[in-house]
C-alpha cells in the first residue's frame, strides 16, 4: 500500500530567473499560513477530536456504508439476488468480480485504507498533544483504535491477505490473513480498554454525543473477530462481557432497527450516522470531502422496490419461504418477514401506495419480492429518487451478540445453555419456546438451528455470507449443493471466490503483492 503526499507550490518563474538566480530550494518552499498542515494542526483538544471525526467520516462515503460495503456484504448471500444492469454489481453475487474492473469492491478497498490512514494520524499525533482533558485524550485514542480495527476487519474479512498499516509510512507490505486477524484483534482490545460504556456520563468535547464508539462496540467486534477465527473460548468470554455491561437490550419492535425513527436505540452497539439535516445535499462519492457533501446514504435507492428506486438488490424466494417454516405462538407468520420485504399481501403499502394496486398492470412485479429494510417507505416520502436516505446503518446489534454467544456456548460443549440466548431473540417476535419445539438437540443439530435463526434475524444486513464463509459451507460439497438449490447464483462459485480480488491499483502500486486464489 503506497500513499503519496502532494505539495502544491504556487509560483511563476521565468527560465532566466530559474537558471541564473541564487535562490535556494528551501526559500521556494513557503508554508501557506491559511492552510493547516500536519505540523501546525495537531495542537489542541479540538484538533484531536476533529482528527478522529475525520476517521469516522470514511464510514459515510460511497466505498463504505453510503452504498458499496452493504452491496459487497449482502449480494453473495442466499438471502439476496441481483438483476442489476450494472455488471460490476450483478457479478458480485455470482462470484465473478472482474480483476480488470474494480468498481464497487475497489472503491471499498480504497476507502477502508483511507479510514485506516486517518485513524493512524490520530494514533500518531494525539499522544504528542498536551491535552487539557486526559480522559478525552484516552477516549479519542480508543475511538481511533476501534475505527482502525473496523476498517481492517472489513479489509481482512473481504480481501483475505492485505497490508496492515499501523503507522504512517510509504509502503506497507501484504500480510497473511492470520496476521490480519491478529491486528484486528489487537486494535479492538486496545479500544475496549480505553472506551467508556456510553458518553452520557462523560465530560468534555464529546459529552453526550451519539454514534461514537463505545466499550460495548469494541468488545462486540472483538468477540466477532475471535469467532471468525474459531477461538470460541475467547469469543464466549468476550460476548459475555458485553452482556454483563447491562447496557443493551432488544427493542420490542424488530422494525425499529431499520428506520430513522428509533436510531441509536438500546439494541444498537454501533451504527453509522446518516442524516438528511446535516451538511449539504451532494452525495459523498469519495476522495477529499467537499463543502456541499451531505451525510446521507444511497442504500435506499439502490435496494428500493421497482419504480421507487433502482431495485438492484432483492430478497430471494428461499428467504421468503423459510420465514413460513414456523408460526408464532398466536399462529401468525414470523413478523420479521413483513419488516424485511414487500410482497403481494392484502393491506401491504409502500411509499403510501397499495402494493397490489400499484403493481396491478405488471404481473412480474405484482408477484415479486422487494426489500423493505432500510427503506423510507412508511409514507413520508414518495420514492427514493433524491438519493438522500437519512436512515442510520446498524452495523452491530445486540441480537447478533446473543446469537453469537449462543453459538460459542454450543461450540464449547454447552449446547443446553445455547437455548436460553436463542430464545431471547425468538421471543421478541413471538416464536415458540425452542426447548419445547426442539428439545435435546445435540451440537450438530444446534449448529443447523443457529444457521436458521441467523438467516431469519439478519437478512439484508450483511451477515449471511460472512456466516456461510466462516462455517466452511463453500468447501463442503453437500452444503454447497444445498446453497445452489436455494440460490442459483451459487452455481458460478469457484474456489477462492469467497474473497474479492486485490484491486489492480494495489497490485501496481505495491510490488510483490500476490493476487487472491481464483483470480
Amino acid at each position: 500500500m503506497k500513499y503519496k503526499i502532494f505539495k502544491y507550490i504556487a509560483g511563476c518563474f521565468s527560465l532566466a530567473i530559474v537558471t541564473t538566480s541564487c535562490v535556494n530550494n528551501e526559500d521556494l518552499l513557503q508554508v501557506d499560513p491559511n492552510v493547516a498542515t500536519a505540523d501546525s494542526f495537531w495542537k489542541t483538544d479540538q484538533d484531536a477530536i476533529e482528527g478522529v471525526n475525520a476517521a469516522y467520516g470514511s464510514l459515510l462515503t460511497d466505498g463504505t456504508y453510503m452504498r458499496s460495503t452493504p452491496l459487497l456484504l449482502d449480494l453473495k448471500g442466499d438471502d439476496t439476488r441481483s438483476n442489476s444492469p450494472w455488471d460490476a454489481m450483478y457479478n458480485v453475487g455470482r462470484f465473478n468480480s472482474n480483476v480488470s474492473n474494480s468498481a464497487i469492491y475497489g472503491w471499498a478497498y480504497e476507502t477502508y485504507y483511507q479510514g485506516i490512514y486517518r485513524a493512524n494520524q490520530v494514533l500518531t499525533n494525539v499522544p504528542k498533544i498536551e491535552m487539557t482533558d486526559a480522559a478525552l485524550k484516552s477516549r479519542i485514542l480508543g475511538q481511533a483504535y476501534f475505527l482502525r480495527g473496523l476498517y481492517l476487519f472489513h479489509a481482512v474479512n473481504m480481501f483475505k491477505s492485505v497490508p496492515l498499516p499501523t503507522e504512517i509510512a510509504v509502503y506497507y507490505p501484504q500480510k497473511t490473513n492470520e496476521e490480519g486477524w491478529a491486528q484486528v484483534i489487537a486494535d479492538f482490545k486496545a479500544a475496549a480498554d480505553l472506551l467508556p460504556a456510553s458518553y452520557t456520563s462523560v465530560t468534555g468535547l464529546d459529552a453526550g454525543q451519539k454514534g461514537r464508539a463505545t466499550k460495548g462496540a469494541a468488545l462486540g467486534y472483538l468477540g466477532k473477530a475471535y469467532l471468525f477465527t474459531k477461538d470460541f473460548e475467547k469469543a464466549k468470554t468476550t460476548f459475555k462481557q458485553v452482556i454483563d455491561l447491562g447496557v443493551y437490550s432488544l427493542v420490542a419492535n424488530y422494525r425499529d432497527n431499520f428506520t430513522d425513527t428509533n436510531e441509536n436505540n438500546s439494541e444498537s452497539l454501533f451504527e453509522v450516522q446518516f442524516s438528511r439535516a446535516a451538511g449539504g445535499v451532494d452525495l459523498g462519492w469519495g476522495g477529499a470531502p467537499a463543502s456541499g457533501w451531505g451525510k446521507t446514504s444511497a442504500r435506499a435507492i439502490t435496494y428500493a422496490p421497482r419504480a421507487f428506486g433502482w431495485t438492484d438488490v432483492q430478497p430471494t424466494w428461499t428467504l421468503y419461504n423459510e420465514f413460513h417454516d414456523e408460526l408464532t405462538t398466536s399462529g401468525a407468520v414470523d413478523p420479521r418477514l413483513d419488516a424485511t420485504m414487500f410482497y403481494n399481501k392484502p393491506g401491504v403499502k409502500l411509499y403510501g401506495q397499495d402494493f397490489a394496486t400499484f403493481y396491478a398492470k405488471n404481473a412480474g412485479d405484482l408477484n415479486d419480492l422487494f426489500c423493505r429494510k432500510y427503506e423510507n417507505s412508511d409514507g413520508n416520502y414518495a420514492n427514493e429518487y433524491d438519493w438522500r436516505s437519512g436512515i442510520n446503518e446498524r452495523l452491530l446489534r445486540y441480537s447478533d451478540v446473543l446469537l453469537m454467544y449462543a453459538e460459542c456456548l454450543n461450540e464449547t460443549g454447552d449446547t443446553p445453555g445455547a437455548y436460553t440466548y436463542i430464545q431471547m431473540v425468538r421471543s421478541r417476535v413471538g416464536l415458540p419456546n425452542l426447548s419445547t419445539a426442539k428439545p435435546g438437540m445435540n451440537q450438530v443439530a444446534m449448529r443447523e438451528q443457529i444457521g436458521h435463526e441467523r438467516f431469519l434475524e439478519f437478512p439484508l444486513e450483511g451477515h449471511r455470507f460472512d456466516d456461510i464463509r466462516r462455517w466452511g459451507w463453500l468447501q463442503n460439497s453437500t452444503k454447497l449443493a444445498w446453497l445452489k438449490s436455494r440460490d442459483v447464483e451459487f452455481n458460478s462459485y469457484a474456489t477462492g471466490r469467497e474473497f474479492f480480488p486485490i484491486p489492480q491499483l494495489e497490485m501496481d502500486n505495491n510490488p510483490g503483492t500476490v493476487q487472491n486464489d481464483g483470480y
